[in-house]
């Protein structure tokens, strides 16, 4: 569908203009100057001020009055666009002094009627205004006439003004007036005061339009008797405006589509449609949706040379419409054969409902109708093209941001879209940020909502995590700590398992910037929080041992983190889960593993150093759960204590010898082939290790573990221990020729000797490769 918005684009490197404005709009200090001298020399073509203001959208900036207030007098620009934004009537007059061709605001609650009247002040090149949801600038009556006050107060919205002054929008160039869901209170001359002066009005749109003394016979359409394109979706009283319409002669698109059930049962709908049909000779686009202007089927025309199962269309077969509406018409007219019309919005079958989508984006309750048919399509059938779909539902999730019921269906939808393996094999890096980011706004702004956030960690586990989210990092970390957090009730168990699984792997093989973030955005304190809970209710499931899990990603090599875990009682709470579910194998893995990162920071090592905690790992050295890696663990933890030297042992018992002693012998005990559960990004902490002579202990199990890992593990570990001395310290062991890298135990030498070996081997191996690469 050419024309209309999409999703789609090319997976090219942005160019340098939208590189350039959305730094300018993420850094808006760029443009803050100093002096009165620098903002006179300072000016930004209009084409460049746009873009800023596109963008500025784009990232879901607040175009509010600060934001404007920067560039009044920076740039000049013909459209403004302003959806969901907190701008109030200061702001847009400093937007209106630009000399506005084009103003649309939508759901814009702090604008009041003095906007309308810095409108009229500065309309004279204003050709298009859209005046959308939840903005009340328009006064909602007229004094009766006579009944004039002599106030010259414009505060308010007093309704003689606008009859004093004979107009309520000034607007002389005005070409396009869209007003949605218009409450008219009282006034029975106010559309003509509204309408009137609009003598260039070609596109006229009064969705939703209410006057609660009745819309007439609509003849204050006669005042703009140059309409195009008229839409008078779900307006009350539509069928009184018959005679109107026909005298609209010039009108190439006519909307009487509606909502309400009731306002869309026509009395003689055949009558209606074909004397609506054959009065306008320019027709090419109609909608009449949700109403029963298509007739029951049953007055169809069927001749030799007619066909049309619409009797009012019957005019129309030899001169099909462009378009036609049948979304929800009584009686399932759009499925019927015979439609006079080349592109039909309708529910009877997945082409029909993908133009509704297009046609409908500003139609929220309409919208919420078309995704549950979507829903339906993928659910239950196969959709045929899956890129538009994805479109409607995108664009319907961005627009609608705080219309929960579309960010539910649109989300539920978006599943089954991003499971199929045919759309992934076509979309790019551009359009999954698109649909990531589409996401993450309507879980951040419905996170209270359980559905939602169930629905989005359902989408969100069909990617790659990280990699794919690392654009957005914080945004979905903060979504994840809400969900692990606040959904917890036993109803809300699966999205609080599946948000928890997320955060794990999203701290996991990411580098120390992010873990510090995850850190600083309170996931230590909320997964120590949850432990506390499972262990309140006696519970140690999957929640609790990813919690485990998350803060073993977390604190690796992350030193405020493991202090953040040692100060919200996380020693504690390991002890307690320890003596309470002593069989839980991976949940022992998990906190020792903690544990060992915990112990790499020398700083915070001392505070291992009790009684209590040197007792439990030592104890733990003979642990066979989860294979080695408890043992390992322990092993791991007492290895860095002790590397302290024997001064910062500060317990008498367990005494550090036994306790070196006893970790020796289980270290000797381990099979040097077994496969481990382990992911190491660094090997600093163990080669300092393997470098402490004077407790070959320390040494033993350093150097165990890097013999363990390149032989399991080459392709992976070889190369890290190259990067990172651990091969130089390893030959110099061997060699005997530094005093400060020297060992006392033959087992230490004989591993480093395999640690070697399986080194060279895999440097040999890269070498052959190359050769026959070449």
């Amino acid at each position: 569908m050419s024309g209309t918005k999409t999703i789609w684009e090319c997976n090219s490197p942005d160019s340098l203009l939208d590189l350039s404005a959305r730094f300018c709009i993420t850094h808006l200090d760029t443009f803050l100057t100093s002096s009165k001298a620098e903002v006179d020399t300072l000016h930004l073509p209009t084409e460049i001020g746009e873009k800023l203001f596109q963008m500025a959208q784009e990232e879901g900036v607040d175009l509010d009055d600060k934001f404007i207030h920067i560039f009044r007098h920076l740039t000049r620009i013909c459209r403004a666009s302003l959806r969901e934004s907190s701008i109030t009537d200061r702001g847009i007059k400093y937007l209106l002094r630009h000399g506005l061709r084009e103003l649309d605001i939508h759901n814009c609650a702090g604008l009041t009627v003095q906007t309308l009247h810095n409108i009229n002040r500065y309309s004279d090149n204003l050709q298009n205004l859209c005046v959308g949801n939840s903005v009340q600038i328009l006064p909602d009556y007229l004094q009766p006439e006579g009944t004039f006050s002599d106030s010259e107060s414009e505060d308010g919205r007093d309704g003689n003004i606008y009859e004093k002054q004979g107009f309520i929008i000034k607007a002389p160039k005005l070409k396009r007036l869209c007003v949605r869901d218009l409450f008219v209170n009282r006034g029975p001359m106010f559309f003509d005061l509204l309408l009137k002066p609009l003598t260039d009005l070609n596109h006229l749109d009064l969705s939703g339009a209410f006057h609660n003394q009745g819309m007439g016979s609509f003849g204050w359409l006669l005042n703009v008797s140059q309409l195009v394109s008229l839409t008078l979706h779900n307006v009350q009283d539509v069928e009184d405006s018959l005679k109107t319409l026909c005298q609209l002669k010039n009108l190439h698109h006519v909307d009487i589509s509606q909502c309400n059930e009731s306002r869309g049962h026509f009395k003689q709908p055949t009558q209606f449609m074909e004397t609506l049909v054959r009065s306008l000779p320019k027709l090419r686009s109609l909608d009449i949706s949700g109403t029963n202007l298509a007739g029951t089927g049953g007055e169809r025309t069927n001749t030799e040379s007619v066909q049309c199962d619409i009797a009012g269309l019957a005019s129309r077969v030899d001169n099909p419409l462009e378009f036609l509406g049948l979304y929800k018409t009584h009686n399932e007219a759009s499925g019927r054969q015979h439609i006079p019309a080349r592109s039909i919005s309708g529910d009877s079958c997945e082409a029909q409902i993908l133009v509704a989508g297009q046609r409908y984006l500003d139609r929220p309750t309409v919208l919420e109708n078309i995704l549950n048919d979507l829903f339906h399509v993928f659910r239950y059938e196969t959709c045929q093209n899956l890129k538009q779909a994805l479109d409607i539902l995108l664009l319907a999730m961005e627009r609608h941001n705080h219309e929960k019921h579309i960010q539910i269906s649109g989300s539920a939808s978006l599943y089954y879209v991003v499971k199929s393996e045919s759309l992934k094999r076509d979309w790019n890096v551009k359009v999954k940020r698109k649909i990531l980011g589409t996401l993450l706004n309507g879980m951040l702004t419905h996170r209270e909502d359980p559905t939602m956030m169930r629905n989005g960690c359902l989408t969100l586990c069909q990617f790659q995590i990280p990699a794919d989210v690392l654009f957005d990092y914080k945004r979905l970390v903060k979504i994840l700590l809400h969900i692990v957090s606040e959904h917890t009730s036993e109803e809300n168990n699966f999205i609080q398992r599946a948000g928890i699984f997320l955060l794990n792997s999203l701290a996991c093989q990411v580098d120390g910037q992010q873990k510090m973030l995850v850190g600083s955005l309170g996931a230590m304190e909320k997964m120590l929080l949850i432990i506390t809970d499972k262990l309140q209710q006696g519970v140690c499931d999957d929640v609790m041992e990813t919690a485990w899990s998350t803060m073993w990603n977390v604190t690796d090599e992350t030193p405020v983190n493991c202090e953040r875990f040692l100060n919200g009682g996380g020693m504690y709470l390991f002890l307690k889960c320890k003596d309470r579910f002593p069989d839980k194998a991976d949940l022992l893995r998990n906190m020792m593993g903690l544990l060992g990162n915990v112990a790499e920071v020398p700083s915070l090592r001392h505070k291992l150093m009790t009684k209590e905690f040197v007792e439990e790992f030592a104890f733990l050295l003979d642990s066979c759960s989860d294979g080695i890696e408890v043992s390992y663990n322990a092993a791991g933890v007492l290895a860095h204590m002790a590397s302290d030297g024997p001064q910062a042992w500060a317990v008498d018992q367990p005494d550090r010898d036994h306790v070196l002693f006893r970790m020796a012998r289980a270290i000797n005990r381990w099979d040097l082939r077994s496969g481990r559960n382990i992911n190491y990004r660094s090997f600093s902490p163990i080669i300092r290790l393997a470098g402490v002579s004077h407790t070959p202990e320390c040494q033993l199990w350093a150097i165990w573990a890097l013999a363990n890992l390149t032989t399991v593990t080459p392709e992976k570990y070889c190369k890290l221990v190259v990067q990172e001395g651990g091969l130089s310290l390893v030959e110099e062991m061997l060699n005997e020729n530094s005093d400060q890298v020297k060992t006392s135990l033959h087992q230490v030498k004989e591993w480093a000797g395999i640690v070697r070996s399986n080194v060279l081997k895999w440097e040999e191996q890269g070498d052959l490769n190359l050769e026959f690469d070449g």
